[in-house]
């Protein structure tokens, strides 16, 4: 099983050159290429540590609301904001896993690149100092907790899809809004793919709604999340996007 064989321009004698060999896909493309998906793995782990631990110092500071125009024209609905953690869970691992069966060399270049988003996402929580968008729906916080006993929960998948650790830990790892960026990127990478654009699309669009409808986020981190994870795709990948990239 192989990905189509994109048609190549013709040279200047009317013959096309030989077409690139296909990179393969499901269990063999796995088979070749797993040391890059675990390694990518990895990488993107500890960059996600090292944001969980800049979004715990970040806790630990005080930091004012600000008024938000689009918030506020926007209604809290509770259970969106209980469930907002598990569905984007339900978006994003079936998005992703159909990204690492279709192309996994392209998988392991997104995961890279999804690390050097989460770097960049615990930089700018370090440049920041904003408070919960709504204080009255935001969680209890850190306070009362040990920052390393809440930074070990929230390394943890349990603690955070099943015990909520996100929102009872973190009320201002705000900007930028990693919601919106990891679905966002995900779908940049997956565009290719026609078959995957509407639901890559489709899930980005419903996260992004529940990040509203939760008060989740100001309007500015959502914003900034486009910014920043365009940004780092188009470094990684060019624009338009470069076929065949090496991770």
């Amino acid at each position: 099983m192989h990905r189509d064989i994109i048609s190549s321009p013709c040279d200047d004698t009317g013959v096309p050159p030989p077409a690139p060999a296909s990179e393969p896909t499901g269990l063999e493309g796995l088979r070749a290429t797993w040391r890059a998906v675990l390694g990518a793995l990895v990488f993107r782990g500890a960059c996600y540590a090292a944001m969980i631990a800049a979004a715990v110092w970040n806790e630990l500071r005080p930091a004012p609301s600000v008024p938000d125009a689009v918030l506020a024209r926007i209604p809290y609905v509770p259970w969106v904001a209980r469930t907002n953690y598990l569905l984007w869970l339900a978006v994003y691992l079936p998005l992703s896993v159909a990204l690492l069966w279709r192309a996994p060399r392209l998988f392991a270049r997104y995961t890279v690149t999804a690390g050097l988003v989460s770097l960049a996402r615990g930089v700018t929580l370090l440049l920041t100092g904003l408070g919960p968008p709504d204080p009255a729906t935001a969680g209890p916080g850190i306070a009362g907790h040990a920052p390393l006993d809440a930074f070990l929960e929230l390394l943890s998948p349990w603690k955070v899809f099943a015990k909520d650790a996100m929102a009872a830990y973190l009320t201002k790892d705000l900007f930028f809004s990693g919601h919106t960026a990891t679905t966002f990127l995900l779908a940049l990478y997956l565009w290719r793919f026609r078959a995957l654009r509407a639901p890559a699309a489709a899930g980005h669009l419903l996260v992004v709604a529940s990040v509203f409808l939760a008060h989740l986020h100001y309007a500015i981190d959502v914003a900034g999340a486009y910014a920043v994870a365009f940004a780092i795709f188009a470094l990684r990948e060019g624009w338009p996007p470069r076929r065949g990239a090496n991770v």
